[in-house]
């Protein structure tokens, strides 16, 4: 087993989601190439990192996240929920998880927007993408078609994806139209057949969220380059290290680079 790693949300087995410490966690990990990461705006509009709308779950807020500044945002800890040791960590900024991966680790990250719900967030994410030069090794994925085809809309260099938790005849169809080269999907949904048909249209996979060693052998078993992703990229280790399992499948065709300017909206 030789898949690719993603780790979800950081090392979240073992730190609290999208906090600094489950990102540096993944990152001090040379073997993890990929971590994903959810995005919202705050309440004047920077890009924070985040997972659900309401901040009840994973910090000591309360409310919506795009109803607090983002010094507010900053100020509540995002760590104690997981544990004690973890008092004090507080609500990233996109900006913190670029700057702290760069050269370091590929980003995946989610536009956690349902088309009404952040309007501008597509210029926004692109805005410090670009800053940071992170145009090359980030991939902008969405449940939202219309959001991705915003964000293509703005920059054709960056990379988008589709994320899917089912499978549907028209798939390959919206990628193409999307120029598209990426499709995140729950990985109970995929097959070999399937597998086939991405490898065919040149789609990089990633399947989430597998965390335990029998579903990530049996996903793995699809393609040795389907991406792994997973709370827990110490199992992922015990199995590419271990198992002595060789595999077998066609490569997952790289993406053509197109090279435009991001075009941002006045």
């Amino acid at each position: 087993m030789n898949n690719p790693c993603v780790a979800h949300r950081g090392w979240s087995g073992r730190a609290p989601e999208n906090t600094m410490a489950a990102f540096r966690m993944a990152l001090e990990a040379p073997d993890v190439e990929w971590i994903e990461l959810d995005v919202q705006l705050s309440k004047d509009a920077v890009p924070v990192v985040i997972h659900d709308y309401n901040l009840r779950r994973t910090t000591n807020g309360r409310g919506e996240v795009r109803d607090w500044t983002a010094a507010e945002l900053a100020s509540l800890d995002a760590g104690s929920w997981y544990s004690p040791q973890f008092k004090g960590e507080s609500i990233p900024t996109l900006d913190d998880v670029l700057r702290e991966s760069a050269g370091r680790a590929k980003l995946n990250i989610e536009l956690k927007t349902d088309g009404i719900r952040y309007p501008h967030i597509e210029e926004k994410v692109l805005e410090r993408i670009y800053e940071y030069g992170r145009m090359d090794d980030v991939v902008l994925t969405s449940f939202h078609l219309g959001t991705l085809e915003r964000v293509r809309k703005l920059s054709e260099q960056v990379r988008i994806g589709l994320i899917l938790d089912g499978w549907r005849n028209t798939l390959l169809h919206e990628l193409r139209e999307l120029k598209s080269d990426f499709l995140s999907i729950g990985y109970s949904k995929l097959n070999s057949a399937r597998m086939a048909l991405l490898n065919e249209a040149g789609i990089q996979t990633m399947a989430w969220t597998v965390n335990d060693k029998r579903n990530m052998l049996k996903v793995a078993s699809l393609d040795p380059e389907l991406l792994i992703c997973t709370n827990y990229p110490d199992r992922w280790r015990e199995l590419v290290t271990g198992s002595g399992i060789k595999l077998s499948g066609k490569r997952v065709l790289e993406g053509t680079k197109k090279w435009f300017r991001f075009r941002p909206n006045k």
